[in-house]
């Protein structure tokens, strides 16, 4: 099956009250991790990149792993571009085969996130493309983008409703309490699960998105820090609460944290235990064997495995 659209995965996850992972492709390791597993789970997927990767892997690279992929593979998977801002950017990846682009205009003022929206609706939706937005700041440091505590701000529901009546997105990413990277909470986790339904009750059936909503497992945190990371007081977003958040409107939960934390405790564990060893397969093996039981523990927080049939069954 070639690529799909976000559009048909969140029409079937609304209706049916779960969320489909977003997974940033870090490596090789990390795409071949996330579609084998989303195959053995029968799991729609978003392989996702921001723009410090498609600048690091280059498109024709990024492009090929995913085609050798789907060749592999029956699998429902999306490509989406993860935190654009460039506009010109965001056309090229358009141009080229991502089938949902997200644009981030959090950081400007209302009307001009709308009419940039809104320019990149136009451009993206006649050919085919879907388009993400994002009204509110996460909080938090990862892949380039680094936004403090005092910059963060929650989404407000009224604005939310205009938004998206304005700027036609197809889907709305919201800040209510997550954070990127792996600091998420100073303190208790806490998510405003209030201001969550009130949002949803306003945009009248847009699927909602959650950034910055990797858990930082307690197991992968101590594995990095035996073995030399330096990672004092790593706290996520405990996973019962994205479950609850997937029955209520939250279409898409972007996963990295998590992968990138697992995949360098595997890999610090091996140095540590055989440091002669110089063979990339044979550690970048057990990062990947990490990765896939990520992908697949979230594929069942998130209530998505088995349901890439029902995504076909829109399709058809």
């Amino acid at each position: 099956m070639p690529l799909v659209s976000t559009k048909e995965m969140f029409d079937v996850a609304y209706r049916e009250g779960f969320a489909v992972g977003a997974f940033n492709m870090s490596s090789l390791d990390a795409v071949q991790a996330i579609t084998d597993v989303a195959a053995e789970e029968d799991s729609p997927v978003i392989l996702q990149a921001c723009p410090v990767a498609r600048r690091y892997y280059t498109m024709p690279y990024v492009m090929h792993l995913i085609a050798a992929a789907l060749e592999t593979h029956d699998i429902v998977v999306a490509l989406n571009l993860d935190h654009g801002i460039d506009i010109d950017n965001i056309r090229d990846c358009v141009d080229t085969g991502y089938t949902s682009v997200m644009f981030d205009g959090s950081a400007l003022p209302l009307e001009e996130n709308i009419r940039i929206t809104r320019e990149i609706v136009e451009y993206a939706h006649p050919r085919g493309v879907a388009v993400e937005a994002e009204l509110g700041r996460v909080g938090g440091e990862e892949a380039g983008l680094d936004v403090s505590l005092k910059e963060a701000s929650f989404t407000d529901p009224a604005e939310a409703a205009e938004f998206v009546e304005r700027s036609g997105c197809d889907s709305l990413a919201v800040a209510i309490g997550t954070a990127h990277g792996a600091y998420k909470f100073a303190g208790e986790p806490r998510l405003d699960f209030d201001r969550l339904l009130e949002i949803k009750k306003r945009v009248d059936g847009v699927p909602l998105v959650l950034h910055g909503a990797s858990s930082v497992a307690r197991e992968d945190v101590d594995l990095c820090n035996r073995f030399g990371a330096d990672l004092p007081g790593a706290q996520g977003v405990p996973e019962e609460m994205i479950t609850r958040a997937s029955k209520m409107g939250i279409c898409k939960v972007n996963i990295n944290t998590d992968l990138t934390l697992a995949f360098t405790a595997y890999i610090r564990r091996h140095f540590s235990e055989r440091p002669r060893d110089l063979e990339p397969r044979d550690f970048c093996a057990e990062g990947r064997e990490a990765m896939r039981e990520i992908v697949r523990r979230k594929i069942r927080v998130l209530g998505s495995a088995g349901k890439a049939a029902l995504v076909r069954d829109r399709l058809a």
